[in-house]
Parts: structure tokens; C-alpha cells; sequence
């Protein structure tokens, strides 16, 4: 089993800056993606941004250029750094957690990001 811990939500104007982060722990593997998704009220949950341990990215169209991913193999982290926020950014965030080769899916809580003016 892999736990993961999201922190870094909350409420921010448009045009501002968040930083979110997701903590892996329990059994985690060598190698294996992390990410976010988002699921904003009535909606799916849709990709946000992906990184593999080797360090290889995958954005949805709508963030790019706005938010970085990144992450630390040493400490089991990842984060997205999100920029330009907009108001159709406002959605609660899930970490993700991809083993390999399994394919096992593992989910944070979820954090909430709100932007608003």
C-alpha cells in the first residue's frame, strides 16, 4: 500500500500562485509516475500534469505553460507549481501515484484550490 499526503490548497485571486504538494509513504516503488488530476463540481477528473521517476512530463493543454511539475525521488514528493491561476482552475486536486510495472493506481484525499477575486 502507498499513502499520500496533499498539502497547498486554498484560496487565491486570479493571476496569483499556488504550490502544491503530494508526500508518498508506505511501500513505494523504484520506479513510477506521479502527478495531479482535478475534478472541478459536476465534472471528471482530468489530468493536470505527470512526471515519471526518470523525470519525463505530461501537461494537459490548459496548463501548459502556467504550472510545473516537479519532484524528488530521494523524498518520494511531487509538486505542482501553478502560476497565472485562473478562475477555471478552481477545483479539488488529487495526487497520483503509478507503480510500475503494475499499473497500480493510488489516490491522495484530495486538496482544494479556489480561485477567486
Amino acid at each position: 500500500q502507498v499513502q499520500l499526503v496533499e498539502s497547498g490548497g486554498g484560496l487565491v485571486q486570479p493571476g496569483g500562485s499556488l504550490r502544491l504538494s503530494c508526500a508518498a509513504s508506505g511501500s513505494v516503488f523504484s520506479f513510477n509516475t506521479m502527478g495531479w488530476f482535478r475534478q472541478a463540481p459536476g465534472k471528471e477528473r482530468d489530468l493536470v500534469a505527470t512526471i515519471t521517476t526518470r523525470g519525463a512530463t505530461n501537461y494537459a493543454d490548459s496548463v501548459k505553460g502556467r504550472f510545473t511539475i516537479s519532484r524528488d525521488n530521494a523524498k518520494n514528493t511531487v509538486h505542482l507549481q501553478m502560476n497565472s491561476l485562473k478562475p477555471e482552475d478552481t477545483a479539488v486536486y488529487y495526487c497520483l501515484y503509478n507503480t510500475y510495472p503494475s499499473g497500480m493506481n493510488y489516490w491522495g484525499k484530495g486538496t482544494l484550490v479556489t480561485v477567486s477575486s
